[in-house]
């Protein structure tokens, strides 16, 4: 696609964003719509809101459950960009009046202490990297209209990304079983989804390799300091106005969220 139309979709996206409207499928309107142009209109998006005053604070690996990946039609998962207008406190509110059509999944979270730079990081280098995991709710939100997407549309809209929330307590990634680690997510009192490790590439670990390796493709690294969150360990949960969430997983810890 040229590169004129990739810049007034990345400006079309951030505005959704910033009005919290939904717009139309971009497959839809544009079905020549490839997965390098998708990036592209990424990148355009996350330029926009670094021009807003926000900075990068990590990254988001998406489509990791092979579940998903049948759903989209794809065979590897696709990543998104982390910014601080995007982190909440555990126990804080989000107001939904920011978010269009907000779904919430559980997940660990890595918080690295060296850099990552692919191509041929191992889950041994990841391991090394990590200064700790921590629990973390990815509040997913597409400014797809109705979830109406396809691989291309959720990667032009930075994974879907909407907020994250991180726990307040940090564990050395070697006292946590990665695979089996099992996850608990209530809300309202009230489980309403289970899953483990495993969920995400049979393990985080594995994500996180995969998205060194990826962006290292790009020229990019995983930075010292960054927050990368490695995949849902279970379904989205759909959220509104009201609804009280907490996460927990086996040996790291909880995490709580409510939504005003």
């Amino acid at each position: 696609m040229e590169h004129a139309l990739l810049h007034e979709i990345g400006a079309e996206l951030h505005n959704a964003l910033r009005q919290a409207e939904a717009i139309a499928p971009l497959t839809e309107r544009y079905p020549q719509l490839t997965l390098e142009d998708a990036y592209a209109i990424q990148q355009q998006l996350i330029a926009r809101r670094l021009d807003d005053g926000e900075r990068v604070v990590g990254k988001k690996i998406g489509v990791t459950s092979q579940a998903v990946m049948n759903l989209l039609g794809v065979a590897q998962p696709d990543f998104g960009i982390l910014t601080d207008a995007m982190t909440v406190n555990s126990g804080e509110a989000i107001s939904t009046a920011s978010l269009i059509q907000p779904k919430a999944e559980g997940e660990l979270a890595f918080v690295l202490k060296h850099d990552l730079m692919g191509p041929g990081v191992t889950v041994a280098d990841v391991l090394r990297a990590t200064e700790g995991v921590m629990v973390c709710f990815e509040i997913v939100d597409s400014r797809i209209r109705d979830w109406k997407i396809k691989i291309q549309d959720t990667v032009a809209d930075n994974a879907s990304c909407g907020v994250f929330v991180l726990s307040d307590r940090l564990v050395p990634v070697q006292d946590v079983d990665l695979s089996l680690c099992g996850m608990v997510l209530e809300k309202n009192g009230e489980i309403v989804a289970t899953g483990a490790g495993a969920a995400s590439m049979g393990s985080p670990a594995v994500a996180v390799a995969w998205l060194a390796n990826t962006l290292g493709h790009l020229g990019m690294p995983l930075k010292a300091g960054e927050v990368i969150l490695s995949g849902s360990l279970g379904p989205m949960i759909p959220v509104r106005a009201g609804d009280n969430l907490r996460v927990s997983i086996g040996g790291v810890g909880s995490c709580s969220v409510r939504f005003a």
